[in-house]
């Protein structure tokens, strides 16, 4: 999934000056939406829980496409859902950036479980990780820098205009990352704050489906026939949308939510069998 040449189809000097954090820049549309960003000029702090996954990281995006161009550091050691760490990661950047005008939200994740499965655990691990923490990242963002100099922030959902059986914990979550996005761009429009969603269809990356295991294959087997594109996303297709909402060309977009996803949300996706059969009685 990570490439060893990069090729944006925007203006290379697109982001010249700017820095950017992009939590989840570690791996699959982190990592493309890091690389594609430097490649444009921008400065990139990306972070994650791992720091040395995102020290890896780094090095091999050091041997993309014009590497001597790219500016990429790995932030620190930061959970998402520990505001103290949140703080210093926004610290941190400002530390070695001087400025803050990017931030994507691409940190998150779930696992598959039907919901009477779910414990409150596992429920709230989510839900802190995927809304709380992207609410955290752009407080501090806010408050740190955006307040006083304005910028832009992209959130990362996934596609759930019809739920998400099977992942009923992403789901919330994700509803509420998209609701949270309409609420700060209002609120943070007096600053100058953009405040934008791409919501990606199935995306392949390999750590994405490495994470769910052998359920990871028979969700790709149930769900690519029903995608209307008849093929999964790539992760360089967000990031090109990340890029657009970021640019001179969105200054009048915010509070929206883009879709990246060959029409899956158009369609009722199978995430889960349902049996044959009536299951409501029928009135009248």
């Amino acid at each position: 999934e990570e490439s060893s040449t990069y090729r944006s189809c925007f203006r290379n000097d697109l982001l010249q000056g700017q820095v950017a954090l992009v939590t989840g820049g570690g791996s699959g549309i982190g990592y493309a939406i890091a690389v594609e960003l430097a490649s444009l000029g921008a400065t990139v702090v990306i972070a994650g829980r791992d720091a040395a996954k995102c020290q890896a990281a780094v090095a091999a995006m050091a041997t993309c496409q014009n590497n001597n161009k790219l500016k990429i550091i790995a932030g620190p050691s930061t959970n998402i859902r520990d505001a103290d760490q949140v703080a210093a990661l926004v610290a941190f950047t400002l530390q070695h950036g001087g400025r803050l005008d990017i931030v994507v939200n691409c940190a998150g994740g779930q696992f598959i479980s039907p919901a009477e499965a779910l414990s409150k655990r596992g429920f709230a691990a989510v839900v802190e990780t995927n809304l709380v923490g992207t609410f955290l990242v752009s407080r501090e963002a806010y408050t740190q820098y955006m307040q006083e100099h304005g910028g832009s922030i992209v959130n990362i959902t996934l596609v759930n205009a019809n739920g998400l059986p099977g992942m009923s914990h992403s789901a919330a979550a994700r509803a509420g990352v998209e609701n949270l996005t309409k609420s700060l761009a209002t609120e943070w429009m007096e600053a100058g704050v953009r405040v934008n969603c791409v919501r990606p269809g199935i995306i392949w990356t390999e750590s994405g489906f490495a994470a769910y295991g052998d359920a990871g294959e028979e969700f790709l087997q149930k769900l690519l026939p029903a995608i209307p594109a008849k093929r999964l996303g790539t992760p360089e297709e967000v990031s090109s949308a990340v890029v657009w909402l970021l640019s001179p060309g969105a200054n009048y977009v915010t509070g929206t939510t883009v879709s990246v996803d060959g029409g899956a949300g158009l369609t009722l996706l199978p995430m889960m069998d349902i049996p044959n059969h009536y299951h409501l009685p029928v009135y009248g």
